[in-house]
Formats: structure tokens, sequence, C-alpha cells
């Protein structure tokens, strides 16, 4: 049997490509999205009373693993990247169907002459993904207190130490106050999760890294627990 699905909207992420992407969602409080719901599903009716909820659970496609074929096993990054694992026993996109389900916060249904936007926050969303559904997160029905997590027993956060170099802290000073602030809590929390793949965080003192968030990209170079962010440039000129 075969079933085909109609997205109902997509999202507009701070994170435009994988790399930096937290591995679940919540982690990096930060982490804005706008979810846009497209015709013809952007009907103001089908959200009514949906503002009472502060957290939905988001359906969506992992657009950018599609794979012809699908493997039985996975490495999860939680392992280091080494062990391998049942593909049903982890959160792996390489999926036989590439679905996905996050809990997100909903900070607002907003209605304009488009029709239906949500803002989101502490995403783990690609930048263009297709949102096949949303539900309302249930407290009372969703959260299991006593609940076994196997391989994954808790957070994956460590402590850091973040600085900027002298290119950085000026580019950040051409910003908003406001939009300064957010962005240095957002890599901060990006920082504090580590997005470095397993096999690059060993002897990697040399290596210098590199991410795109919104309209810009981050460098940096971290050693130990130490982060220093070396550039922060526009990936393209800001129009006058």
């Amino acid at each position: 049997m075969k079933y085909e699905f109609t997205p109902i909207g997509i999202i507009h992420s701070c994170f435009k490509e994988k790399f930096g992407i937290p591995r679940q969602p919540g982690l990096i409080p930060e982490a804005l999205a706008t979810l846009e719901i497209v015709p013809p599903f952007n009907r103001p009716e089908a959200f009514k009373a949906l503002e009472g909820y502060s957290h939905i659970w988001i359906n969506f496609v992992f657009h950018a693993a599609l794979r012809e074929q699908w493997k039985p096993m996975v490495r999860p990054p939680r392992l280091g990247g080494n062990q391998r694992v049942g593909v049903f026993a982890s959160r792996s996109p390489f999926r036989p169907n590439p679905i996905g389900l996050s809990v997100v916060r909903l900070n607002e249904v907003k209605y304009n002459d488009k029709g239906v936007e949500l803002r989101l926050s502490g995403i783990d969303l690609l930048d263009g993904t297709p949102v096949l559904d949303i539900k309302p997160y249930l407290p009372y029905a969703d959260a299991i207190p006593d609940a076994h997590s196997g391989y994954a027993p808790g957070p994956p956060g460590q402590s850091i130490t973040l600085t900027y170099s002298s290119q950085a802290e000026a580019w950040l000073g051409n910003v908003a106050a406001k939009q300064a602030d957010h962005i240095r809590r957002l890599l901060r929390q990006v920082f504090e999760n580590d997005p470095r793949p397993a096999y690059l965080k060993a002897g990697s003192a040399e290596r210098k890294f590199g991410m795109s968030l919104y309209d810009f990209n981050v460098s940096w170079t971290v050693e130990n627990n130490q982060v220093n962010i070396t550039e922060i440039k526009h990936l393209s000129a800001p129009e006058d």
C-alpha cells in the first residue's frame, strides 16, 4: 500500500543548513522559526483555540535526508558514531519513511494577509522543512515522568567558555541591540550542544568550523570546551 500526503506548511528556520541543528527539539530555546501555512490549509477557523496551548507537535518530512534505499542499522551521534543500533531504536532521519516528529513552543498564532503563521521556538528544523500536520501538546497525556530512554538517558549539553574575535564583536556591534543579544544567546546554546559530528571531535583544535544561521555565516575554532568565534559575516551584502 502507498499513501500520499500534502504538506500543510513550510518551516522558515534560523537553521539554513543541517550543521548546527540540535539533535532534539527543546535543547536550544533561542532557535526560532515561523511555520507558514499554505493554501488551502491557511484558513483561520482551522486554528481557532490553538493559541491556548503553549506547545505543539509537528509532523514533518526529512526533506534533506531522502534516500532511495534504507538501512536497518544506523550509528547514532549519541553513541559517538561508532556503534550501531536498529533504525527504529533511533531518531535518525534516514528512515524507511523519512517522517520526523518534534514538540516545540508555540509563541504566537499570527493572522495576516497570507492567512496563518505560527511563531515557534526551541525548534530542531531545517529551513524549508515541509510540515504534514500539527497537534496540540497535552502534558497530562504526552509527558511520562517515569519513562526510560535507553542509551540517551539525559540531554547532551556541556559547559563551555565562549569568546569572540574583534571582528565578530564589531559585526555584532553593527546589529540592533535586541537582535545581537538574541544571536549571542543562540550561539551559546548551539555550542553548548556541540554541533560537530562525533568523528570530527578528536584532534579538532587545528580545524576551523563554519555554519549558516539566518542570513550570516559563523566561523569558529574549538579546543576542549573553549570555543572561539573567529568571524561572523553576512551571506550576502545587506541591501541599503
